[in-house]
């Protein structure tokens, strides 16, 4: 079958609980089984860090390496909350707290997927931090992320 476009809705977002590791909780994206979804964007992110390499040779032209490559994710949308409890999409609050922690404890495991694939692509280690948050008179609770790899990724089975 020939590749062919996919809806940005049905992409899969986790995050690793930092209290049980090896646990991962679904950021929703789409009305379904576990509710309304409170995922409605995201947007991935390359960034690069090169060096120059220009030489008297290069005759004028210049010359570049890349050195350094990074990645993040930013996932936007509506703040969920329930009004009965106050007690914050799982989620987002997983995100929430674990954009509070410092140091070697501010990287945790986050991992996504396209429709369809068979493997998570998995940042064992990635960093939180939240984003805007507001709205206006007639508007829902927004809600913001993102999410930064540190390291390298590897892959995991979709069971």
């Amino acid at each position: 079958m020939a590749p062919r476009k996919y809806n940005a809705r049905d992409c899969e977002f986790q995050i690793e609980d930092f209290l049980n590791p090896g646990t991962w909780t679904a950021f929703r994206t789409a009305e379904g089984g576990s509710g309304e979804g409170g995922i409605n964007t995201f947007s991935r992110s390359f960034e690069y860090e090169a060096t120059d390499t220009t030489t008297f040779g290069s005759q004028g032209r210049a010359e570049t390496q890349n050195m350094q490559e990074g990645m993040s994710i930013t996932l936007e949308g509506f703040r969920l909350k329930d009004p009965a409890t106050g007690a914050l999409d799982p989620a987002q609050a997983l995100a929430e707290a674990q954009a509070r922690r410092l140091g070697d404890e501010s990287e945790v495991g986050f991992r996504f997927a396209a429709p369809g694939d068979t493997t998570w692509e998995v940042w064992p280690r990635a960093t939180f931090q939240l984003g805007d948050q507001g709205g206006g008179n007639n508007d829902k609770k927004s809600w913001s992320v993102t999410i930064t790899r540190s390291g390298d990724s590897t892959t995991a089975v979709k069971v």
